[in-house]
């Protein structure tokens, strides 16, 4: 494709996704479905681009004044993700000469909300929880790409079989520091077509999502509830830690969610599963599990600012107040989820938000109001039951706390509990 016509599309890209109607990654998709004469490079040069505008907009639409011509085309120049040559060859000499001025200015004296690039509430509760020592790594991190892990599916197969098929395929693949289960890879290749994938040995999942479904400790023939089952990334691997025995729910208010999971579902091999779309945390269908549940994992639904690297619309998109509802949510979300756990049964509440309004506050908040019935299992104590290696690097008291900064994964919480 002509740079012109690439950089017209970028910039016809950026026009949609900085209306913040929808997440970004669904208006990328949307995009590239009806242009289907791209390529995968200009897919990525593309995507990329468009999230390097989203990580930093800030700093982008702060040099971007003193350019000419539409603003979205002056975040695509300054933002471009692809071949540097290709990109001038779309550019007007007046714009070499602008993009050349704005790469002289000295980042590092550009006032602090320029250099995080973060909603000013979303900067000030961070600094407050964190410190300003841990905030600017965190800060760093955050505006990086997030890299690629994946979960062995142990109940096909091994993990070091498993790094082996991927060696076989040019995939350089290591094992993931805390996950006994997990491989990260060096880049991010195509793996859909690998025979590794295709006969379910592998699948996709960040290594801080692998820890809370091993937080749960699930274990052969037991009756387990995934509460907050989205697509079911956390379920498959409930299913292989069970064996492909006992009974696993798949609950989720999304049909179109649960759909996401049959594909997934064959691949795997697991015939334990039972997807089951709810109205809402009260249905009348999770009522009649009371007290009867060995284990259950509420993934509630957060601000996902956890996942700032993948989704950094996420900052511009959440609010105090879609934080403050949100929680009001969690909190009954969880209340109603504790209802299915039995007697010597555990139930863990996570989120891939980084805030303690949707993690710590929540947690406590069930201790206190639930002491009679619950008592808080410590996470590090739980993780090294099942293979963990030090999980005293990734908690915090009872909590696991994991942090892209510190850990390389996205950002979750988790808090255990067992029934008394």
């Amino acid at each position: 494709m002509h740079p012109n016509a690439l950089v017209e599309l970028a910039t016809e890209l950026l026009h949609q996704v900085l209306r913040f109607e929808h997440p970004a990654d669904s208006v990328v998709s949307d995009f590239f479905r009806r242009q289907r004469q791209l390529g995968a490079r200009e897919r990525h040069t593309l995507a990329d681009t468009t999230s390097c505008v989203l990580r930093e907009k800030p700093l982008w639409q702060h040099l971007a004044q003193s350019g000419k011509g539409e603003m979205e085309r002056r975040l695509v120049l300054l933002a471009w993700q692809g071949n540097a040559a290709f990109l001038r060859a779309a550019l007007a000499p007046a714009e070499v000469a602008w993009l050349e001025q704005v790469q002289t200015i000295d980042r590092v004296a550009l006032p602090e909300r320029l250099r995080h690039n973060l909603p000013d509430w979303l900067a000030e509760r961070l600094q407050a929880e964190l410190g300003a020592d841990a905030f600017w790594p965190l800060v760093e991190s955050l505006n990086r790409p997030a890299g690629m892990d994946l979960r062995v599916n142990t109940f096909k197969t091994r993990r070091e079989d498993a790094q082996a098929a991927l060696a076989a395929a040019g995939v350089d693949a290591r094992p993931t520091p805390y996950s006994p289960v997990g491989l990260r890879l060096a880049g991010k290749p195509a793996l859909h077509k690998l025979d590794v994938f295709l006969r379910g040995d592998i699948e996709v999942q960040d290594e801080g999502s692998q820890l809370l479904a091993l937080l749960t400790g699930a274990k052969r023939g037991e009756m387990v509830a995934d509460f907050c089952a989205g697509a079911g990334g956390k379920t498959l691997a409930l299913g292989a830690m069970m064996r492909n025995t006992g009974r696993l729910y798949a609950f989720d208010v999304s049909g179109h969610r649960l759909a996401a999971l049959k594909p997934r579902l064959a691949r795997s091999g697991l015939s334990n599963v039972y997807p089951v779309q709810i109205a809402h945390e009260r249905d009348e269908r999770i009522k009649c599990l009371a007290g009867k549940i060995d284990r259950v994992l509420v993934d509630a639904p957060c601000s996902g600012l956890g996942t700032l690297r993948r989704n950094p619309d996420l900052k511009w998109r959440q609010t105090p107040a879609s934080v403050q509802e949100m929680s009001v949510k969690q909190a009954a979300i969880l209340a109603s989820a504790a209802r299915l756990v039995k007697p010597g049964g555990r139930l863990v509440y996570a989120t891939c938000s980084l805030l303690q309004a949707e993690n710590e506050a929540i947690a406590q908040g069930f201790t206190e109001s639930c002491a009679a019935d619950f008592r808080v299992l410590p996470a590090a104590e739980a993780l090294r039951r099942a293979q963990v290696a030090a999980p005293e690097a990734i908690t915090q008291g009872d909590f696991l706390r994991l942090w892209p900064h510190r850990h390389a994964t996205d950002g979750f919480f988790a808090a255990a509990w067992e029934r008394i």
